[in-house]
């Protein structure tokens, strides 16, 4: 696949951008057109941006994507996608992106209530997830009908669902909790103290640490599990999300810095931060940002070395029925010699002609 179209539709307008297996490019026009008829859609291009027509199947290593709780943290994936996988020269898998504005107020409905500011105003209710959960599945049998080969859910909590939409599914379906695991397991971490356990402190908002399958991931591959406490979560996980949607940054930091640090007491050999609002909320030259991980990234790289080895494995498998095409071929060769006869040995009756056996035979190279 020379180009793929990557589409969000997002009122009033649409973006639209591709990526060119030579060079990352990132594209935005304004589209009334598109925008008039919301949908969920990748549409492919040539170099010029010109659509194309749609073909199912298109590639060995096409990746689905199923948008997450915000555009920006699905866009971010995206980013870490492109780049990473182009950093020697190779070009990035083709992706089929499902992104859904209405989908991303739903999974916000779900998360946000988990504030205890919400919850004192509706204790004793439970929103049912019913209704995401079939619509998380159909976007998910909607990227294995358009060719997709591996899927993908850039989104904490929806992950928190994963076993229901991804049952029946035919192709492999990452999950961020265990590729996030399996990292720290090949990182080889050593306890901080010789005999004690290794210990992985984990971050997010309430529904998610309720969900559990971080927990359960990460005891799966050998590792105890620290989780703030309720004082933490209470003055400084939430409060620290709130300061970010109040645009004080300077204060989401701090709480934030201060909420790792109680993990880091604990023992926690590393931490990882499992909200979208967290995620890059730490400058890079923090020395804190040394001590965490960010499961959107876990699940780029084990994405992209999914698309790496299905690719491969594509050629090796083509080369491979090369090879035994043409092994049949030269003993088909071999075959029609033995059989062949020697037409000038044979004594022709007077007045009679034989044709040379085999003379209509022709053969196909392949």
């Amino acid at each position: 696949m020379e180009a793929m179209s990557l589409c969000i539709w997002k009122y009033p307008f649409c973006k639209l951008g591709f990526v060119n297996t030579r060079r990352t490019l990132y594209r935005t026009r304004l589209n009334v057109g598109l925008a008039l008829s919301p949908s969920p859609v990748l549409l492919h291009t040539d170099g010029s941006g010109k659509f194309q027509e749609y073909k199912k199947g298109s590639g060995s290593n096409t990746v689905g994507i199923i948008g997450g709780l915000s555009v920006n943290s699905t866009l971010n994936f995206l980013r870490n996608l492109i780049n990473w996988s182009s950093r020697d020269g190779e070009s990035c898998p083709p992706f089929v992106l499902c992104s859904d504005p209405a989908l991303n107020k739903e999974l916000l409905s779900i998360e946000r209530p988990s504030f205890p500011s919400v919850i004192s105003k509706n204790e004793g209710t439970e929103l049912d997830p019913t209704l995401i959960v079939e619509n998380l599945r159909s976007k998910r049998i909607y990227l294995e009908n358009s060719g997709s080969r591996c899927i993908v859910m850039p989104c904490h909590i929806s992950h928190s669902w994963h076993d229901q939409i991804s049952e029946g599914c035919s192709v492999p379906f990452l999950h961020m909790g265990e590729c996030v695991a399996k990292e720290l397991k090949e990182a080889k971490l050593k306890p901080l103290e010789a005999g004690s356990p290794l210990q992985i402190g984990v971050i997010a908002t309430y529904a998610t640490l309720k969900a559990g399958f971080y927990q359960e991931k990460l005891r799966n591959e050998g590792f105890e599990v620290v989780l703030p406490d309720k004082a933490t979560m209470e003055h400084t996980v939430i409060p620290a999300i709130e300061a970010l949607n109040r645009k004080d940054i300077e204060g989401a930091q701090n709480l934030l810095r201060i909420a790792v640090q109680v993990l880091l007491v604990r023992a926690a050999n590393t931490v990882i931060l499992a909200s979208d609002d967290m995620r890059d909320l730490l400058p890079p030259d923090d020395p804190l940002v040394k001590k965490c991980i960010d499961p959107m990234d876990a699940l780029a790289r084990s994405t992209i070395k999914w698309a790496q080895s299905a690719k491969e494995g594509a050629k090796t498998g083509k080369s491979l029925i090369m090879s035994s095409l043409s092994s049949a071929s030269a003993s088909a060769r071999t075959l029609v010699a033995k059989h062949t006869i020697n037409t000038t040995s044979i004594t022709k009756p007077l007045g009679t002609t034989i044709p040379p056996i085999c003379s209509h035979l022709k053969f196909c190279t392949f």
